[in-house]
């Protein structure tokens, strides 16, 4: 396709104003974490839970596993996304997924929880928006 009726196109889609609502992708990383914290799988499955209720998701599956000598990996599926921890515990440092889509979502309120109950000394934010066609946005998914 040849470059300007690309970026036509392209323009036109992002600035439809069918496409204004809550659809981001949260990045965030975190430093100097409690390692008991980043190495207890029960604790960061219920931090995932809590973290999603404060954002207003439904959580509908949880699955994580426990590395050995150490760290975890955790994803809470959500009927809106998802929001995923992974940790390296000797380290000290986690990453954390926050997907969200839908008008009542504030994945912001997530990553603060996640933030301060893993006691992260530091921490590096990055937030993406999503820019789903309208067809996308005029679906209405119910939970099987």
């Amino acid at each position: 396709m040849e470059g300007s009726k690309k970026n036509q196109i392209l323009s036109s889609f992002c600035n439809d104003e069918k496409l204004i609502h809550q659809s981001k992708h949260l990045l965030l990383e975190l430093y100097g974490c409690d390692y008991q914290k980043l190495n207890d799988e029960s604790f960061l499955r219920c931090s995932l839970n809590r973290a999603a209720k404060l954002a207003k998701a439904s959580v509908l599956n949880l699955i994580s596993n426990k590395f050995e000598p150490q760290g975890v990996t955790a994803i809470a599926l959500l009927a809106e996304s998802h929001i995923s921890i992974h940790t390296w515990p000797e380290s000290n440092y986690s990453a954390v997924d926050i997907f969200t889509c839908g008008q009542n979502m504030q994945p912001e309120f997530a990553s603060q929880y996640l933030i301060e109950t893993l006691k992260a000394e530091e921490h590096f934010l990055r937030i993406l928006k999503r820019n789903p066609p309208s067809s996308v946005l005029k679906e209405i998914r119910t939970v099987a």
